[in-house]
């Protein structure tokens, strides 16, 4: 798995597993992408405790990252950040592999 995630990100993800009660220590965040969106592909961001043989595992600043293998194909290269600035807060995948991207930046395709 190629992805990255910035130290921002990592900080959110910590305070938002705190704030949700989440144990990083026995749950995992998994990332995929999944049909949907007007561009074809969009990322789903979670917390798991499930860890199936085929997934791709790494562990990025004490948050243990999992992805299911055909995902894998599609983030390798993305780097992961959080925002709170003027152009909204949230969580923000770039891609490099993206060809083109919805105007709301939800979505994208290859």
């Amino acid at each position: 798995m190629s992805i990255s995630i910035t130290d921002r990100a990592i900080n959110r993800l910590k305070s938002v597993a705190s704030s949700e009660g989440v144990n990083t220590e026995t749950s995992v965040l998994r990332v995929a992408v999944k049909p949907g969106g007007c561009s074809g592909l969009t990322y789903d961001l979670g917390w798991d405790t499930t860890v199936l043989d085929s997934d791709v595992v790494t562990m990025i600043g004490e948050i243990r990252i999992v992805v299911d293998p055909r995902s894998d194909v599609y983030i390798d290269g993305t780097e992961l950040d959080f925002t709170d600035g003027l152009e909204g807060q949230g969580f923000h995948f770039q891609n490099p592999q993206a060809a083109r991207t919805c105007a709301c930046g939800e979505s994208f395709g290859l």
